[in-house]
């Protein structure tokens, strides 16, 4: 089973650089956004620039795709590896086109195949459907969700549900449950709330692939501990 799993973690940034940058319409639809976020129906434009910056990375009719990172374990000369592979750049269509010629050509048998991920069925699944409704882009088979009841996305596994057991209270990092785990985590020092800034301001597009590859690695190692699979302490991985 493990082999026919896509482990996946995706990346995202404000759609635009500054909120200066939106058309009219939007602006005056992030202002309502904004306060809808905050809960403050009195916040003023400087405020809702503030949420943009802080915010706008988070949600799919103000973010944008920049890089989309899958990993599958594999038998190497008898040792299982991890091999991961990104889709990342400036052209989100190209990305969300890449990603989904993967899913159509390797993944498109519902009843073999699964998509791994942290908190993929709230944030990685649902923003890539919506990002790629507004390209006009043909859902493949393993993302066509709309609509669907609990028992026809049993191919979506969610290592973040999986530790809820039941209990839909609590939200849990993938930081945090791998530290509880005492998972070695492989990450850099970037986390999700600054990705949005190192891409506009810094164009560091390669660190946040590094990163985007890294949580797919530590999403792994998660998976393997909850499902009480003992053979790996650590997961080796190839970057392709």
């Amino acid at each position: 089973m493990f082999r026919d799993i896509l482990f996946l973690d995706v990346e995202t940034a404000s759609g635009v650089r500054h909120y200066s940058d939106l058309p009219e319409r939007l602006k005056l639809l992030w202002n309502k956004k904004a306060q809808t976020i905050t809960k403050d129906l009195s916040l003023n434009r400087e405020e809702c620039i503030q949420v943009y910056d802080e915010k706008a990375a988070i949600y799919a009719e103000f973010n944008k795709i920049i890089c989309i990172s899958v990993g599958y374990l594999a038998y190497d000369e008898d040792e299982i590896v991890l091999k991961v592979k990104s889709y990342f750049g400036d052209n989100e269509k190209e990305i969300l086109k890449e990603f989904s010629s993967l899913l159509n050509v390797h993944y498109n048998n519902l009843k073999k195949y699964y998509l791994c991920g942290h908190n993929i069925k709230e944030f990685d699944c649902p923003v890539i459907c919506r990002r790629m409704l507004i390209h006009d882009l043909e859902l493949p088979k393993l993302l066509n969700l709309s609509r669907k009841k609990s028992w026809q996305v049993r191919h979506l596994i969610d290592t973040l549900e999986m530790w809820k057991f039941g209990d839909y209270k609590s939200y849990i990092s993938l930081d945090l449950l791998s530290a509880v785990l005492n998972i070695s985590s492989p990450k850099t020092n970037l986390v999700g709330s600054l990705v949005s800034k190192v891409y506009w301001e810094e164009n560091d597009i390669e660190r946040i692939k590094l990163y985007c590859e890294q949580d797919v690695v530590t999403t792994v190692s998660v998976f393997l501990r909850l499902v009480q699979e003992r053979k790996f302490d650590y997961v080796n991985f190839v970057s392709k």
